[in-house]
């Protein structure tokens, strides 16, 4: 007889997590092989240290070197990853990158570059992700990385606001059409992670002062605070989950 942990392992299945090469990606890469997954990472640098880590747990890695900011690169994405692993069942939408400034002397550049990857590519992907499944009837899993912002304004991120509260809006959208067809779309909401994206706000002392203040764990997150929230959406033990957005946040958004 199975237990209650059996349904949190996903032995037999293939994840595809972009911006895997470090941080948050990284992270979730490694927890999905620890629960049992194959990999396909994704991203614009080297995965060598992730590959290196994810087959030590005796599962199979593929590496794809990808620009998301092209949207040539994200339309054909899934395909080529379908031909290197074999059918899909996980994809984590992580890839994202930021930028600040004031917003009256916010650029085009800088609003575009961030829609481009943070919001436009989890769209182009996650239609060439369901439309096989659909196809085969397949079940499957797609876990969008949001962010604080998904649910308050920020200062100096103009773009990365906008995608991020539109991303969790299309996580509800894609929720509403696919959770009849078994295909779960949730979320996960990172609080402040000690990552690259951060290393600005955390060396700035007033505002990591502020900020680790206003969270009531007391501390900055790690990527691997969010290895069981990706491993439970990503598994059977979530098939009842669906349009929902998992806050990882020290208690953030409880203050």
């Amino acid at each position: 007889m199975s237990s209650l942990l059996d349904s949190f392992k996903l032995d037999g299945r293939t994840a595809l997590v972009t911006g895997a090469s470090r941080g948050l990606g990284r992270a979730c890469a490694e927890a999905l092989a620890e629960a049992g997954a194959d990999l396909v990472l994704v991203a614009t640098s080297s995965c060598a240290e992730t590959r290196v880590r994810i087959e030590a747990l005796g599962r199979r890695v593929e590496v794809i070197r990808a620009d998301l900011g092209e949207r040539a690169a994200a339309t054909t994405l899934i395909a080529t990853a379908t031909r290197f692993a074999g059918p899909l069942d996980i994809l984590v939408n992580n890839a994202g990158i930021i930028r600040r400034g004031e917003f009256e002397n916010f650029s085009e550049k800088d609003w575009d570059d961030v829609i481009n990857v943070n919001l436009n590519a989890a769209f182009i992907l996650s239609q060439a992700f369901v439309r096989p499944l659909l196809a085969g009837g397949r079940p499957g899993k797609i876990i969008n990385i949001a962010s604080m912002l998904s649910f308050q304004g920020g200062v100096r991120v103009a773009s990365y606001t906008a995608a991020k509260s539109a991303l969790l809006g299309l996580t509800r959208l894609m929720a509403n059409e696919l959770a009849a067809k078994n295909i779960n779309v949730n979320a996960i909401a990172p609080g402040y992670m000690a990552t690259d994206n951060t290393a600005a706000l955390r060396a700035d002392e007033k505002r990591n002062r502020a900020i680790l203040e206003r969270i009531p764990a007391g501390r900055w997150g790690a990527g691997a605070d969010l290895k069981g929230a990706v491993v439970f959406l990503a598994s059977p033990a979530s098939d009842y989950v669906h349009g929902h957005a998992l806050a990882v946040d020290g208690g953030w958004l409880a203050r």
